[in-house]
């Protein structure tokens, strides 16, 4: 008989006690439950890539039908001049920070557009020394009389985040008789029928409050990049409406709305972005929500986002920590308990993803041990079982997932059929299951992480927030406070700034839970 080694004994102790444990009814159960959230996540894909596959399917058909331009209007009697000229007029806000490796080649695929309407284009920025500036100048310049374009500077943020401040200054810039606003971001790719197809949609179904769509990521192949690829998926599929939809998801990178709703202030939407919002579409989904008002997303609006080459895994943090934060902001009750629920559910999710990882590992390291060793006889015989369901149900989700990449990569190809194509070829799957369990796993971190201390930086600026709403903003060395007064409204006042440039771990929890004495300055 083998005797195990007394180097080995404490090892195998250790792996008896840990075998013992995952195989504990309630351990099972946490990994079923697993197996159930990979399945239901592979069946939520293979919706979402019927959903695009059909549309996909009418471009084609359209095409072999003789209609060239398929990938813009379905109907081919809507591209003749007596339709186009009809088309209502809409403005294209577009709040910018800085430039980025791929912001160039995105702004140009957003001001070149073939629609047939009235466009106007309002890039905004918060101030001439912002690189942004000086690059969009120069595109309009080089595209002077092909478009209605111009650059806008909003100032500084006072009472809200930077991008709902540049927002709502370009809804003040915009024509008069525009119908639609069309906010959208500068990292996506805009396909040259995106705004026909989103006006079309807006005409058909006036009753739609917002009109969103949803990007696609293309990895740098970094973990970061695949962190952010995988966070956006399985958000995806609320984005799969099909016709007239309805969904509760907002992107605020793609919403295209009635302008006539931001003239009126229509449920105080307006007032609720300025007044100490952070997060667009956050806020807007909320009021959506609140009044029963739909949220829509079409087949085609997707659209590719090219995440940059040097992306970091701080960054990809950085970004983490601006999505759970947005969950920490309310403007009603019902936006508290709503946000509170998302919260509350995505982390159980998230960890219980994560859980059956852990288990299967153990499992795994128990039968080689029990191979290696005949002396190891604490193999319970359930426990090849249970990381089989693992294993299986991961790969099933994984090649969902696959699948629906490889469907949306075809769609946006067809779509923009000028622009390089993507292929499917460039993404690699090990790395998408790395990044499924890293970030499902850092998730609750980073939303424990904001509930606690409520504070973001977001490029440069630091934001602290309070009762759900921006309290403190902070730029450089210099830091103002929100008040609200009955009397005057929503202004600002600075005051001593003890946090001087970027937060530390030490300084948020000093300036979390310790009290300030915080010397008014002046008023703004």
């Amino acid at each position: 008989m083998e005797l195990p080694s007394p180097v080995l004994q404490p090892l195998d102790l250790w792996l008896a006690w840990a075998s013992a444990l995952c195989c504990h009814p309630i351990a099972i159960a946490f990994q079923i439950q697993g197996c159930v959230i990979y399945l239901c996540l592979a069946a939520g894909w293979i919706y979402n890539s019927m959903i695009r596959s059909q549309e996909l399917r009418r471009i084609h058909e359209g095409e072999a039908a003789g209609n060239a331009l398929a990938f813009l209007y379905p109907n081919v009697e809507d591209l003749e001049h007596s339709v186009q000229e009809k088309l209502p007029s809409v403005s294209v806000v577009m709040p910018l920070k800085g430039v980025g490796e791929h912001n160039l080649s995105n702004w140009r695929s957003q001001v070149l557009s073939m629609y047939g309407g009235q466009l106007e284009f309002l890039f905004v920025v918060e101030s001439m020394d912002d690189p942004a500036y000086q690059f969009v100048s120069l595109l309009i310049n080089e595209l002077e009389g092909q478009i209605d374009a111009k650059v806008l500077v909003a100032g500084h943020s006072t009472t809200c985040s930077q991008k709902i401040h540049n927002q709502l200054a370009g809804v003040d810039a915009m024509h008069k008789d525009s119908k639609y606003v069309f906010f959208l971001d500068d990292d996506v790719q805009l396909c040259p029928g995106t705004i026909g197809a989103l006006v079309a949609h807006m005409e058909k179904y006036p009753e739609i409050f917002v009109l969103t769509g949803y990007p696609f990521d293309i990895p740098s192949g970094s973990l970061g990049s695949y962190c952010i690829y995988e966070y956006h998926m399985p958000c995806s599929i609320g984005f799969a409406t099909g016709g007239c939809g309805r969904t509760f998801f907002l992107w605020g990178g793609c919403m295209m709305m009635h302008a006539q709703d931001f003239r009126t202030d229509r449920y105080g939407m307006v007032t609720g972005l300025r007044e100490g919002g952070y997060s667009d579409d956050m806020t807007l989904a909320a009021v959506a929500g609140a009044n029963g008002r739909m949220i829509s997303s079409p087949e085609r609006a997707v659209f590719f986002h090219p995440l940059a080459a040097n992306l970091s895994f701080s960054r990809y943090w950085n970004y983490l920590r601006k999505q759970t934060i947005v969950l920490e902001t309310y403007n009603t009750t019902f936006n508290f308990w709503m946000n509170r629920g998302l919260f509350s559910v995505h982390c159980w999710l998230s960890w219980s993803f994560v859980f059956p990882y852990v288990t299967t590992l153990v499992h795994l390291v128990v039968a080689l041990r029990a191979f290696v060793s005949t002396s190891f006889d604490s193999f319970p015989s359930c426990s090849l079982i249970l990381a089989s369901c693992v294993v299986g149900s991961t790969l099933v989700e994984l090649c969902s997932l696959r699948h629906l990449s490889k469907v949306v990569i075809n769609l946006c190809n067809v779509l923009s059929p000028a622009t390089p194509h993507v292929s499917i070829q460039s993404y690699n799957f090990f790395m998408v299951f790395i990044a499924t369990v890293v970030d499902n796993f850092l998730y609750p971190v980073s939303a424990i992480y904001s509930h606690v201390f409520q504070h973001i930086d977001w490029a440069g600026v630091q934001y602290w927030l309070q009762n759900g709403k921006i309290c403190q903003i902070q730029r450089g060395e210099r830091r103002w406070k929100v008040i609200e007064s009955p009397k005057t409204g929503w202004s600002t006042q600075e005051v001593d700034c003890t946090l001087i440039g970027k937060a530390s771990f030490w300084t948020l929890i000093t300036d979390t839970f310790l009290p300030h004495q915080n010397g008014s300055k002046k008023a703004n």
